[in-house]
């Protein structure tokens, strides 16, 4: 895929995840500017004021998951990653655990490590469990995301498009982030594991 062709799909995803929240305070703002009933707008401000967070950490999130990750400096700490995952999981009904053993990675493992929870979590259609695990062993990183729920989706697709089975995406914006997986991954000399532990669990494992 020719880079201009993915930035676009970038920018479409982006801005499909963004217009709900956005849309939700500009109606807001609206609704406002003609209620006069008190308890309404107290609870027209509690609605801007949730889909304003929602904003903020979606944009902190994809700030490091497709950006620079960090600004000038070569390494991103991993307490800001771990943050960055947790807040967008706030108010949701997914349960994030982080279990790191490093103190430092890279901005393309920074991409790596937020891209698969991303994908992780965007299979639990009704909420579950994710747990992030990062390890260090002899030089290598050793990235585990795995996903518990009742019931989870993960698109034949995208398991392929992670594997390196498939390169197109299709002008799909959902399968942006696993195509930016599988070529940080390529770039990185290594690949991801698909592995379906059982009808309600998974876990995509990588060592760099």
């Amino acid at each position: 895929m020719k880079e201009l062709d993915f930035a676009a799909l970038l920018c479409s995803r982006l801005c499909h995840d963004l217009i709900s929240p956005v849309g939700a305070i500009s109606n807001g703002i609206e609704i406002l500017g003609e209620e006069e009933d008190e308890e309404m707008r107290v609870e027209v401000m509690k609605l801007i004021e949730l889909s304003a967070s929602q904003t903020s950490n979606r944009l902190k999130f994809y700030r490091l998951a497709f950006g620079a990750a960090g600004g000038v400096a070569s390494r991103v700490p991993v307490r800001a990653v771990h943050s960055a995952a947790a807040s967008l999981f706030e108010g949701t009904p997914i349960n994030l655990q982080w279990n790191s053993e490093v103190g430092e990675i890279s901005k393309n493992i920074v991409k790596l490590v937020l891209n698969l929870v991303l994908i992780a979590s965007e299979s639990l259609i009704r909420g579950g469990d994710l747990t992030v695990n990062l390890a260090e062993n002899r030089g290598e990183i050793n990235i585990t995301v795995s996903a518990t729920a009742e019931r989870y989706i993960m698109q034949e697709k995208v398991i392929k498009m992670l594997c390196g089975e498939i390169t197109n995406t299709e002008g799909d914006p959902k399968i942006a982030p696993a195509y930016l997986v599988a070529n940080v991954v390529e770039e990185l000399n290594s690949k991801i594991e698909y592995l379906p532990e059982s009808d309600s669990s998974f876990a995509l494992k990588v060592n760099i």
